[in-house]
């Protein structure tokens, strides 16, 4: 199964396939996956939180952060890309409980270097949360 099938059966759950220690702990659901584009679901929990209980600025541009990553694996590559930049822009709070949604896109996708971006909404999506613009580079192949 390739890693594109793998995230789409996984629609409506938890994203439990992940290889990223990371993203287990941010436990994110599936929502929609393609070729370049993920939708993934996250419920703000108390630790994610800065002191006056909206959602803490490292947190969201930890999430832009691996969600992009994630979205390289729809491309079924046996390459890793490290991220060399986030550029992210704050727009709105969102609070414990709340769940936000995240959805990427690929922008540009070279030989070596990739550019992406994420948008993070309330699960409305009535409210833009932040966005992210990040430059990915292309790594060693991954291990079998």
């Amino acid at each position: 199964m390739s890693a594109l099938e793998s995230i789409k059966a996984q629609i409506g759950k938890e994203f439990s396939a992940s290889p990223s220690p990371f993203m287990h702990w941010l436990k994110p659901s599936v929502k929609r996956a393609e070729r370049g584009s993920l939708e993934f679901e996250y419920q703000i929990r108390e630790e994610w939180l800065n002191p006056v209980g909206n959602l803490h600025g490292g947190v969201t541009a930890a999430i832009i952060d691996d969600v992009l990553g994630a979205t390289l694996f729809t491309y079924d590559e046996p390459y890793f890309y490290a991220t060399i930049n986030n550029v992210i822009d704050y727009f709105s709070t969102a609070t414990l409980g709340e769940t936000i949604v995240a959805k990427t896109r690929i922008l540009k996708k070279g030989r070596q270097f990739v550019n992406a971006e994420c948008e993070i909404w309330n699960a409305s999506q009535t409210r833009l949360i932040a966005k992210g613009h990040s430059n990915l580079f292309k790594t060693e192949p991954k291990k079998s």
